[in-house]
């Protein structure tokens, strides 16, 4: 089997259980050296602890690959920095960054606290940016030097933030942001020979067994282990993926495709009186496609007259 990533050095945040872990394992399969990033909070992202990441690590050291454990929180501005001082002080270079980490704090909006909002937009939101500035600054000083980039930012998206999931105002939100950023940072490093791409996977893990996905048949619950998300993050960290940039794929065992972002619909000429917005509005908005369901179809967001 040729190997993709040889010699690539790989950081992969909240590598040490669930989707990050099997990315983790499958870029060491394909000759990656990776930092295994991993706080080992639970769920809901509180308490620490490095023995799911140690572990990871030695999975890898047992197949003769290589990594390094690294502990440090993906929300904290100087543990960003560490991270990325972790992979070039452990093996010279940093190739790609792998912003996987997540928590949930699942509300409904009129429940939510503020508490539940702020720790899910720092992990996510802020987990993504922190990673990816400091890896970006550093393949810009090498550009700038003359030195040749071929780097990665791959992120982690979610259909609950490009298509919408009652209950997930906070984590849409901050997955939402995250697909933006990816295509604005996309747009903002090529010049310095770097390309931006993130995955919206769907899989049973700890963090979805309780919402449903873990009642699922057997032979269903396979096709959402999370080693299905693997292939694409790893063939994405390759030189093979140069060319693709500023795209947000859907990954699971049920489904592998590309999502289309926002674009302008039917349009109106503009007008200074809201009293006559009301028929505009009404022939744009039955015109329009309707907002997607979680599965990427046609769901809502027609116009509904009183009483439908």
């Amino acid at each position: 089997m040729s190997r993709l990533c040889e010699g690539r050095v790989v950081i992969v945040t909240g590598s040490g259980r669930g989707i990050g872990r099997e990315h983790a394992l499958m870029l060491a399969e394909h000759g990656a050296k990776v930092v295994v990033n991993d706080l080992g909070g639970e769920r809901d992202g509180s308490g620490a602890d490095q023995t799911p990441a140690q572990s990871v690590v030695e999975e890898i050291l047992a197949m003769g690959g290589e990594a390094v454990v690294n502990g440090d929180d993906v929300s904290s501005w100087e543990g960003a920095q560490r991270m990325i001082n972790t992979a070039i002080e452990s093996f010279g270079d940093l190739h790609a960054v792998v912003n996987n980490a997540g928590i949930l704090r699942d509300r409904m909006l009129v429940n939510m606290t503020e508490a539940e909002w702020d720790a899910v937009i720092a992990v996510h939101l802020k987990g993504t940016f922190a990673p990816a500035r400091w890896a970006a600054a550093y393949w810009r000083e090498k550009a700038k030097a003359g030195e040749p980039v071929d780097a990665r930012i791959i992120n982690t998206t979610s259909v609950s933030g490009i298509y919408g999931n009652v209950g997930q105002t906070n984590y849409g939100a901050a997955k939402a942001g995250i697909a933006s950023f990816t295509i604005i940072a996309s747009r903002e490093l090529a010049r310095y020979g770097v390309t931006v791409n993130a995955v919206a996977p769907a899989a049973l893990t700890r963090m979805t067994e309780d919402l449903g996905m873990g009642q699922l048949p057997e032979e269903e619950k396979e096709r959402m282990s999370p080693r299905w998300i693997a292939p694409i993050v790893t063939w994405l960290a390759s030189e093979q993926s140069r060319p693709v940039t500023g795209r947000v794929f859907e990954a699971s065992g049920r489904v592998f495709a590309v999502a289309e972002g926002w674009h302008r619909g039917p349009t109106a000429e503009p007008v200074d009186d809201p009293t006559v917005l009301g028929p505009i509005v009404k022939d744009l908005v039955t015109r329009a496609r309707l907002n997607s369901g979680m599965d990427g179809s046609d769901l809502d967001g027609g116009w509904k007259e009183s009483g439908e």
